[in-house]
């Protein structure tokens, strides 16, 4: 069997359509993002996200797993543009999202608001997390920790719903020969972000992953370069986290990168080969950064 390849691709932060915010939203959080956005969108470009996914395509990945904030404000036009840009990526049955704090700003909390992403979340017929997506030897289990928050904040909640879940969905897929992969938009472990930007739950979700165990866990957020771990039944749990996938490179946070990840499942995932991809600033393409090798848990 070849080893699956996953591309892991984060914080995109697509470029808001015309028509993205309306006078409704003066009094509300997305007026105070639009102002950061006047600074913070110097860094996020649409010719190097372009590049980035160009340098996916010539990978060919088995599957695309992106961890969140494809928009900026949440604005439904922002949420349908984004709709149009993952169908550029090919099929949705190979691209799993994984929405972020940007992705839900304001308005109720509540999953209902991912609809236009539905098939892009996973193989249910509605909005739901956490899914489980099977390709090639390999389970994409998707959370949810996009909710929206008080001003200056940019934390995460997954609920004791999605958690009593996720739980469920970690003890069916014990003792069955996936390698599983887990992707969350807040880095699940302590010290990655500062407080305003953390899991709030995040010690619920660790306790899960400790009991039930995964083979490695994807992130965003950050805007870092992240390779942590975190407790598992049988051994350290892998984490890794990337820059986001549009950064130019010229502000407080390094240029884009992706991370191309291969998995062997017929030998158990023991080892997960990452190759780092980043862009140059002297070609504006993307180039490689290096490879490591990580190592799973072994199950008992």
């Amino acid at each position: 069997m070849q080893p699956f390849r996953l591309a892991h691709v984060s914080d995109p932060h697509l470029p808001p359509p015309a028509g993205a915010l309306g006078w409704g939203d003066i009094a509300s959080k997305r007026l105070l993002s639009a102002v950061a956005w006047r600074r913070k969108g110097r860094e996020h470009q649409p010719r190097v996200l372009d590049a980035l996914i160009a340098d996916v395509r010539a990978y060919g990945p088995d599957h695309i797993a992106i961890t969140g904030d494809l928009t900026n404000f949440s604005s439904p036009a922002e949420l349908d543009a984004a709709r149009s840009w993952l169908q550029t990526l090919g099929p949705a049955a190979d691209v799993t999202v994984s929405p972020g704090n940007h992705d839900a700003l304001v308005g109720r909390n509540g999953h209902a608001r991912f609809e236009p992403w539905r098939e892009w979340l996973g193989d249910e017929p509605e909005v739901a997390f956490p899914q489980v997506r099977e390709r090639g030897g390999v389970a994409v289990i998707n959370l949810c920790s996009a909710t929206p928050t008080r001003p200056h904040l940019a934390s995460g909640r997954l609920g004791l719903e999605q958690l009593t879940r996720l739980d469920e969905a970690l003890a069916a897929l014990a003792g069955r020969d996936l390698f599983r992969v887990l992707m969350i938009h807040h880095p699940p472990v302590e010290g990655v972000v500062s407080r305003r930007k953390s899991l709030d739950d995040g010690a619920d979700l660790r306790q899960r992953l400790e009991t039930h165990g995964v083979d490695l866990v994807l992130h965003g957020h950050a805007h870092e370069a992240v390779v942590s771990t975190l407790p598992g039944p049988h051994g350290a749990i892998p984490v890794l986290g990337v820059p986001s996938a549009s950064a130019a490179g010229n502000g407080r946070h390094p240029a884009a990168r992706w991370h191309a990840i291969e998995v062997d499942p017929a030998r158990g995932g023991a080892r997960i080969r990452i190759t780092a991809r980043g862009l140059s600033s002297e070609t504006g393409t993307f180039e490689s950064l290096g490879s490591y090798v990580l190592t799973a848990p072994q199950r008992g």
